[in-house]
């Protein structure tokens, strides 16, 4: 007798299911985000990820005190590459699922690649199963980057059911799914990619993980904005979200939490591609400055922090006269709305007319600015320009600017201040709100500011 299929349809966004097509999710409220899937019931006694032991695991699960549960650092593994480690709080945790998600030929593929080698090094039994690339394409790309890996097991295959045997079989401490998207259930009736075949597929490998103790890695593909492609529902299931950034005509790479149940979202690992792989920038401070113009207006240095490390930038600005009614204004590495809001701070507190002027922002090496500390730091790089005055090369700005042309205090001001003496800067135009936290500092001059004219005034005089 033939199993009856019926259409399920679900949002792409959260993960809501509904029996029929409707324009606004009602969960999250997303527009046009429904998607059709046929859905064939399992036969029984499946190993689906929700029949799959059910019973037994509910008889065995019987509730636990807080004070009973005992965790110790041997949870925790280290990778050997210090940049990963950051971003993941210290080490991969045990029985953990981690998503890792980034754009085509970014890099995923080649730092789990080189974290599968330091692991088999330390003595770790390592399954590599890929769904898109052939044996022999993995081997060529683990000869370039070099490295003993010769007990890293290797396996292509999409079944999830003969990769369920095979973790089974090899019982590694480590499995790394490459990419998620392409795995199907032979009980999911459609095609590998959709949403349920991608729902199932992460149910069974986080039952795998959690139930065997094994630390997943599953690569995800990505939307033309940069998400995971697939359901919303795919971010909540897994224990850590990584997102490998960075531009493909640049060479450095940026590892960014934006989910971690074992640690801070708000570290960030920096690499370098190079012909051997990635390597890790240790001191991206440095790394971000080199190439600076020096003695050239518009240019300034501002520091960023970004979880436990500030990182100092360089902030470009270009004010050009334009023939055209309507000047442009244009903002690369920072929130467009957030440049026009300090362009009319300038024009309001300062008095310059930049009516009849293009205005250009752009963060130099690609990186992207989330904090509002560099708000004084991108007025006085626009003031330079239009007035065609150098700031000067060892000056650094950082402050937060308010509507009323007020300059507001900032976290880890001291931080921010320290790394710059590192680099050997002299001079740093701060909010005076924050000089009572920092520490006088040989070498170095403070110059504390209430308002932007106070700051033009400290850098011009």
């Amino acid at each position: 007798m033939a199993k009856s299929v019926k259409s399920v349809f679900f949002c792409q966004e959260c993960g809501y299911e509904s029996g029929k097509w409707m324009g606004q999710c009602p969960a999250c409220h997303a527009w046009n985000t429904f998607v059709e899937e046929k859905i064939q019931p399992a036969a029984p006694g499946s190993k689906g990820a929700a029949g799959f032991g059910a019973s037994r695991r509910i008889s065995e699960n019987v509730p636990k005190k807080l004070s009973e549960i005992t965790f110790s650092e041997d949870e925790r593994t280290g990778t050997r590459i210090g940049e990963l480690d950051r971003v993941l709080g210290g080490g991969i945790v045990r029985g953990s699922l981690v998503l890792i998600g980034g754009d085509p030929g970014i890099g995923k593929s080649t730092l789990l690649l080189q974290m599968c080698h330091h692991l088999t090094e330390m003595g770790r039994k390592v399954l590599y199963i890929s769904g898109e690339e052939s044996l022999q394409q993995i081997k060529m790309r683990a000869n370039r980057l070099g490295g003993n890996a010769g007990e890293l097991l290797l396996l292509c295959e999409t079944d999830l059911e003969v990769i369920q045997n095979e973790i089974a079989k090899t019982k590694p401490s480590l499995v790394v799914i490459d990419s998620i998207q392409t795995m199907y259930s032979a009980d999911v009736n459609s095609a590998p990619g959709s949403v349920t075949q991608v729902r199932e597929a992460t149910a069974v490998l986080l039952r795998i993980a959690k139930s065997e103790g094994i630390i997943v890695f599953i690569v995800g593909h990505v939307t033309k904005d940069g998400s995971v492609a697939g359901p919303r529902v795919l971010e909540h299931m897994v224990d850590t979200v990584l997102y490998f950034e960075g531009e493909n005509h640049a060479s450095y790479r940026v590892l960014r939490a934006v989910k971690n149940r074992f640690g801070s979202t708000n570290e960030i690992g920096v690499f370098e591609m190079a012909g051997d792989g990635l390597r890790e920038v240790e001191n991206p401070s440095e790394y971000m400055l080199s190439g600076k113009p020096e003695g050239a207006s518009g240019a300034v240095v501002t520091c960023q922090v970004e979880g436990s490390r500030p990182i100092l930038l360089e902030i470009q600005a270009l004010v050009s006269r334009t023939s055209f009614n309507i000047p442009r204004r244009t903002a690369t590495g920072m929130d467009y709305n957030r440049v026009n809001l300090l362009i009319a701070v300038l024009e309001k507190r300062i008095g310059c007319d930049l009516s009849s002027f293009d205005a250009y922002v752009n963060i130099a090496g690609g990186i992207r600015i989330g904090e509002p500390s560099a708000d004084l730091a991108v007025i006085l790089a626009l003031l330079s320009s239009y007035t065609d005055k150098e700031i000067g090369d060892r000056v650094m700005v950082f402050g937060e600017v308010g509507l009323s042309g007020e300059v507001r205090a900032v976290t880890q001001a001291a931080a921010r201040v320290q790394e710059a003496k590192k680099l050997g800067f002299e001079k740093v135009i701060m909010p005076k709100a924050n000089l009572k936290n920092v520490k006088e500092i040989s070498g170095i001059d403070l110059i504390a500011v209430n308002t932007v004219k106070e700051a033009v005034k400290g850098v011009w005089g």
